[in-house]
């Protein structure tokens, strides 16, 4: 029996983060993890095709629930653990005040449209801060007032972010928690009273029932039992993207820290 974990991993920066996590949890139990790396709705159709046996992490209801759903037409799935729990936001710096901005609807204010940049730099296009956001865009009619929304890397997006801050510039970031730039700026969370950014969601990880018979109950209960908090995951987060340590032995230390 094969002992080999293919690990599908979406491919952001807090994703691998929690990938990191398992693989290193499964590595421990005696399994081989191959991680293979891909955007949110391709990492979907591997799992579904067989070509991964597990997906790190599927967001859920809101986000991924649609690609969730696809899968199961071909194989039921297993959710296991909690990795944080994420939701999705629109935020500024903190500097820009709050009696100013508070709510998406004060973007259409013609003091505010005059002072904040109307570029709003998103991620990838199967993201679901990115169909939300495409989505206020219309409701809240931003198109109309000079405003834009298009996508980019993660990076992309960003360094628009810091940039801005370093000249105390008023932006938009499209984000999520959990997520490194959390760790070191205050973002402010626009209150978005529509529901348009979906609810808050949970974290898991998605097993092909089809593999559980890889897995004793011990390791299944070991991998139930990997629940951290967003800001756990921003944490390590930053410590990797922005000040340049190993994945693995970031999360390595963590695992030993706390388990």
């Amino acid at each position: 029996m094969s002992k080999t974990i293919n690990l599908g991993v979406t491919d952001l920066s807090f994703h691998r983060i929690a990938a990191s996590l398992v693989a290193n949890t499964l590595e421990e139990i005696g399994f081989t993890v191959k991680r293979t790396y891909s955007p949110h709705e391709e990492n979907f159709e591997r799992l579904k095709a067989g070509d991964v046996d597990m997906l790190a992490s599927a967001w859920l209801p809101s986000s991924h629930g649609i690609y969730k759903n696809e899968v199961e037409k071909a194989v039921p799935l297993v959710e296991l653990g909690l990795h944080y729990k994420p939701y999705a936001l629109w935020g500024v710096p903190d500097y820009v005040p709050e009696k100013e901005v508070s709510k998406i609807a004060d973007l259409l204010k013609p003091t505010v449209v005059s002072k904040i940049k109307k570029d709003i730099q998103g991620i990838n296009p199967g993201a679901g801060i990115t169909r939300f956001s495409i989505q206020m865009m219309n409701v809240y009619g931003l198109n109309d007032a000079e405003y834009s929304f298009h996508t980019g890397t993660e990076e992309d997006c960003f360094s628009a972010f810091e940039n801005a801050v370093e000249k105390k510039e008023w932006i938009i970031i499209p984000l999520w928690k959990p997520q490194f730039l959390h760790y070191k700026y205050n973002i402010r969370e626009l209150k978005e009273p529509k529901g348009l950014l979906g609810s808050v969601d949970k974290a898991v990880l998605l097993l092909r029932k089809d593999k559980e018979n890889m897995f004793t109950k011990t390791h299944l209960q070991k991998l139930d039992g990997l629940q951290f908090t967003n800001d756990i995951i921003a944490e390590l987060d930053y410590k990797v993207s922005r000040e340049g340590k190993n994945i693995d032995e970031v999360t390595k230390r963590w695992l030993k820290n706390h388990h």
